[in-house]
């Protein structure tokens, strides 16, 4: 292929070099992860200084919005010119909006200095994940994704602890500021160690099809976060987005047939591997933020638990994960197989799900524990062995897209399990708490079936424990649902085929899909 081309490099720098960007690229995937798990737990000393409680919910919506409705872009940016040079361009769009936000005046100022510190961390992971996939042959890949997997758990564990720590010392700013540093020390990494050939394509941009994928996206995000909320689900506005975004989709899909230089080629959907890693990568997203979202919320009301160390109430699944992912990048590098780790994983994730979904209030610590692992094993087996048969599935040139689209997937997956979850649960805890508390309960839950330690110590022993019992009936709704859902990456994961990976000696390529070499080896300084 014309855009498909080895750097020469001496052998004896080459494994170094790869070391030093890697370092830079696992930075880099630490502040896409850590930024909205600091700034969640800053957000109580945000809204004490700026007001503007009624838009709190925007500065986390503006910036997932805007991290959705620009993945797929990155990603098709990278193909066309040049992996080195959009990525760098992301982390620069981040650290600028990272600044911003930490200067931001009023709630004003700060939900739209996130919506464009969104816009550069939808580049941050699909250029970390493509950067890879141009590296390192799909053999050797999975002990490096491995890392990075084990990169977003430490993430997500450390992340409220460090919010709490910066917010409660530095002041909320340095939530943002933080980034500067970090950022600036992976971009002159990146800038002095990785090269990569130079590209430029002769097609234009695919201008309609970015806005009709950016304006369908954007309704289904909007779906998610205001149904149930803000807005009834059978309400007149989001009706009307449910209506533009299909149409809006439905309008992607046919112009992406006719372009030029398609934002999303379908062609790559050809693939079954690649279509089944999508649906795989769907749930999975959708079964792990409703995790997160509704766990720390349990252990906190019904065990007690301190919210301060929320970040450590989820170790055992967290750490369960990086440990897991670690071995089946290694296993699948050593053996060039990976087949069994999306299903055994699909297994796992549906029994330990369906285990949370038995949590009541007389659950130790120690069962909630146990069966937390075994939904961490099983997302262990899921999280990055996705992406590297995605872009095992295609050709290099479709390298960024293929990136994009598994973790545009994903994100979209996270949204529609934090909503409908999050809805069900609502519902129970309100249903709950009016049949065991009367109007009481009803008033107590009228406004938010999130109550915070400080709203709980305030109620009466009554209300207390009709609301402990409320959100044991609302998370085993929830997980009994996520457990429903697992079954479908089950299904899924039934009818991956297990093709060579490149990189592993002669490979058996799926129809339609060339061999391929690394577009690029990292050049020693």
């Amino acid at each position: 292929m014309a855009d498909t081309q080895t750097v020469e490099t001496k052998p004896d720098k080459q494994p170094k070099s790869v070391r030093v960007v890697l370092l830079a690229l696992m930075i880099t995937m630490m502040l896409a992860m850590l930024d909205n798990m600091i700034v969640g737990t800053a957000m109580p000393t945000i809204v004490g200084e700026l007001g503007g409680l009624e838009h709190l919910s925007w500065v986390v919506t503006a910036y997932t919005l805007a991290t959705a409705a620009a993945t797929p872009i990155w990603g098709k940016l990278g193909d066309m010119f040049g992996r080195k040079t959009t990525f760098m361009t992301s982390i620069v769009i981040f650290l600028i909006g990272s600044a911003l936000s930490g200067m931001a005046q009023n709630m004003g100022e700060l939900i739209g200095f996130r919506a464009v510190q969104g816009l550069g961390a939808g580049g941050l992971m699909v250029g970390v994940m493509a950067i890879i996939g141009d590296l390192i042959p799909p053999r050797e890949r999975g002990k490096y994704q491995g890392m990075m997997a084990g990169v977003m758990a430490l993430a997500m564990i450390g992340g409220p602890l460090v919010g709490g720590t910066i917010t409660d010392n530095w002041g909320w700013r340095w939530s943002f500021y933080i980034n500067l540093p970090l950022g600036v020390f992976a971009l002159g990494l990146i800038s002095v160690v990785l090269h990569l050939p130079k590209k430029r394509s002769k097609a234009g941009i695919d201008y309609l099809g970015v806005v009709l994928l950016t304006v369908g996206i954007t309704s289904i995000v909007l779906v998610t976060t205001w149904g149930g909320t803000q807005y009834a689900w059978t309400s007149a506005r989001i009706m009307e987005l449910i209506g533009i975004g299909v149409a809006a989709l439905i309008g992607f899909v046919f112009w992406q047939t006719k372009a030029r230089e398609p934002v999303v080629p379908l062609h790559i959907f050809r693939s079954r591997n690649f279509t089944l890693m999508s649906i795989i990568g769907f749930i999975t997203g959708f079964v792990m933020f409703g995790a997160t979202l509704f766990l720390p919320l349990y252990q906190q009301s019904v065990q007690g638990a301190s919210a301060t160390n929320s970040g450590l109430l989820l170790l055992p699944m967290l750490g369960a994960m990086l440990v897991t992912s670690m071995v089946a990048g290694r296993v699948t590098t050593n053996t060039g197989k990976y087949k069994v780790f999306p299903v055994v994983g699909s297994v796992l994730m549906i029994v330990g799900l369906y285990l949370l979904s038995t949590m009541d209030t007389g659950t130790s610590r120690l069962m909630s524990g146990v069966f937390m692992a075994v939904v961490g094993l099983g997302m262990g087996c899921l999280m990055q062995i996705t992406m590297l048969v995605a872009q095992n599935s295609v050709e290099m040139r479709d390298m960024g897209v293929a990136s994009s689209s598994t973790t545009l997937f994903r994100t979209l997956g996270s949204s529609f399990g934090v909503a409908i979850m999050g809805a069900l649960f609502n519902n129970r805890v309100q249903d709950v708490m009016s049949a065991r508390a009367g109007a009481l309960g009803s008033k107590i839950t009228e406004k938010s079936a999130q109550l915070d330690a400080k709203s709980l110590e305030k109620l009466p022993a009554v209300a207390r424990e009709a609301y402990q019992h409320a959100v044991s009936a609302g998370t085993h709704t929830a997980f009994l649902l996520g457990s429903i859902v697992a079954v479908g990456a089950l299904i899924a994961a039934v009818f991956v085929k297990e093709v060579a990976l490149r990189g592993a000696g002669p490979a058996a390529a799926e129809p339609g899909q060339k061999d391929a070499v690394p577009a690029a080896v990292v050049e020693a300084v």
